[in-house]
């Protein structure tokens, strides 16, 4: 029998492979959706078989932790729509690389919230991470582009955030596919009420490829944040993290077989250097 935190980083890589899809799914329906629109068909295509597996077990829909579910969504459905506006606009190992800055971000959070010592080690490794970032953008400085690597960028702190935050609710005994689900309803809810009203452009109908797209988009995502969830209750949260990383050499493959999108040596390098700043901030800010 494999030990947990095996079973951790075999779910994590399962998570980062459907991550990737997710991601390359965003990209093949850019030309035709707008981000607000994808996350909403990623969020409605994610739902419907979450609510049929939890009715159908007789699972309870209600939660104590209704208010860190929220707390929790509000936040992951942010740091989404701005991590899709940044697939949308820049090479896929790009913005995947700017959202994965996520763990420098929850390195800081939990020295803040968890009242860890803020070790020069730490401060070292984190400088190292936003050097590796400003070494991914190097290529990409002109002004739409560059607003297009802030917004990812903020989609990492987002992501951060939120990834604090499912820890804590882990640790209060949360199910994985209760925190999913209420991330999932509260996405399709809230731009389900405002797509009607936005000025972006949209598609009136949905053609077979449109349709195989954006259902691949709605499973990749939902078992992405499934195995993510299950990772980081089964697994050591050092070696999950870790493993997350393989999302960035995931989606550099697929971005360059489906788009031909080269990094230069500099940017390859800064990849490089985010990802040993991810694991080493992991490792100085591990707690189980």
């Amino acid at each position: 029998m494999l030990k947990l935190p095996a079973l951790g980083a075999s779910w994590m890589l399962l998570a980062s492979l459907s991550f990737s899809l997710m991601g390359l799914c965003v990209k093949l329906g850019s030309t035709d959706f707008s981000p607000a629109e994808l996350v909403f068909y990623r969020s409605l295509f994610g739902l419907i078989p979450l609510m049929l597996i939890a009715v159908r077990q007789r699972q309870s829909l209600t939660s104590p932790h209704w208010k860190l579910h929220l707390l929790r969504s509000t936040v992951g459905l942010t740091s989404l729509w701005l991590y899709f506006y940044a697939l949308t606009r820049l090479p896929l190992a790009t913005a995947v690389t700017l959202n994965y800055t996520s763990p420098l971000f929850l390195a800081l959070l939990l020295v803040l919230f968890s009242r860890q010592n803020l070790r020069r080690s730490l401060i070292f490794t984190l400088i190292i991470g936003f050097a590796g970032v400003l070494l991914v953008l190097r290529p990409h400085m002109d002004a739409r582009e560059g607003f297009a690597a802030l917004v990812g960028l903020l989609s990492g702190f987002g992501a951060g955030l939120a990834y604090f935050l499912l820890r804590t609710l882990g640790r209060e005994g949360e199910p994985e596919w209760r925190t999913v689900l209420y991330f999932t309803g509260l996405s399709t809810i809230v731009l389900g009420a405002w797509l009607p009203f936005s000025r972006e452009p949209s598609v009136s109908h949905l053609t077979p490829g449109h349709l195989g797209i954006l259902l691949m988009l709605g499973f990749s995502a939902t078992a992405g944040q499934l195995c993510m969830t299950r990772a980081y209750r089964m697994g050591s949260a050092l070696l999950v993290a870790n493993f997350a990383y393989s999302t960035i050499v995931f989606s550099s493959i697929f971005g360059i077989l489906f788009f031909r999108e080269w990094l230069s040596v500099w940017g390859w390098a800064g990849v490089a250097l985010v990802i040993v700043a991810g694991i080493g901030a992991s490792r100085l800010t591990r707690t189980g």
